[in-house]
């Protein structure tokens, strides 16, 4: 670190302030997309809303942006499947399932539907699996084999 620098906090503990950085071999998710579950969920976040929503949920400002989890998925996907944006799907995996409106999201991949877990109501991480980094222990909430099915009312 330099001698006197302002901004201490912005350097690592060595005596070059550099960080040690090492790679581990990337290994293959715990489930894969097969024929029975062909697509892949993947779960995260919105700028709008905090983890399960318990403070920002209760904002009404931020409760009225999207709160309401939706399915967003490819257009491609969206065609292959005979859905529409604005259907109703059921968001099957594994370990159960869950109904959400569909939403076409031409950034997302193809292959891939992505839904955010800040809706209490749906609790779409149950449908993930349970494996996790041994050394991080983050959950592995970005692969689950999952189908998708329109819902007809």
């Amino acid at each position: 670190m330099p001698p006197n620098h302002p901004e201490p906090v912005l350097f690592y503990g060595r005596p070059d302030g550099k960080a040690v950085v090492w790679m581990r071999e990337q290994k293959a998710p715990a489930e894969m997309p097969d024929a029975e579950y062909p697509l892949t969920l993947n779960t995260g976040r919105v700028l709008e809303h905090w983890h399960t929503a318990t403070m920002t949920g209760s904002v009404p400002a931020l409760k009225a942006t999207r709160l309401e989890a939706v399915a967003e998925m490819h257009p491609a996907d969206l065609k292959r499947l005979g859905l529409t944006d604005g259907d109703t799907v059921r968001i099957t995996s594994r370990r159960g399932s869950r109904v959400f409106t569909v939403k076409e999201n031409e950034n997302g991949r193809a292959g891939s539907v992505f839904v955010h877990f800040h809706d209490p109501e749906r609790l779409v991480n149950e449908l993930t699996v349970d494996a996790y980094d041994p050394v991080s222990r983050e959950p592995e909430f970005k692969i689950a084999a999952v189908r998708v099915e329109k819902v007809v009312r």
